[in-house]
């Protein structure tokens, strides 16, 4: 079983990282951007307690136009997608950008339903003339 979980979790990984290598990167599609402070937070579907906390700094200059955080829960196969709501926000220059979502992930049988909260600080340099 530990070999047929490690071979699953390998090519979820590997398919992330297909999609992080075809996603546009983040320079070509926001020029002015100069840096992406992202901070997670996953909780259990109640919401009670933080599971895990992460904070990651995004090198703009080579990072995907794409963010996907893999579910902590370790038998589940989701990931947590922000890349919509993140790149809306970057589009219309917002400093902070602040959400949650679910996971839509399946642990064995049932749904893996838990939830993260992210923050982002993005900097942008100023416009030349």
């Amino acid at each position: 079983m530990t070999n047929r979980r490690q071979s699953e979790a390998s090519l979820r990984f590997e398919g992330r990282r297909r999609r992080e290598d075809e996603a546009p990167r983040l320079r070509d599609q926001f020029p002015n951007l100069e840096s992406v402070r992202l901070e997670v937070e996953e909780f259990t579907a109640e919401g009670t307690c933080a599971l895990f906390s992460h904070t990651r700094i995004i090198v703009v200059a080579r990072a995907p136009a794409m963010f996907e955080v893999p579910c902590s829960e370790r038998d589940c196969d989701g990931i947590h997608s922000l890349t919509r709501d993140l790149l809306r926000g970057l589009r219309a220059s917002a400093e902070n950008i602040e959400g949650e979502g679910e996971c839509f992930g399946v642990r064995g049988n049932a749904p893996c339903r838990r939830r993260l909260h992210y923050r982002a600080t993005a900097r942008y340099a100023e416009p030349t003339d």
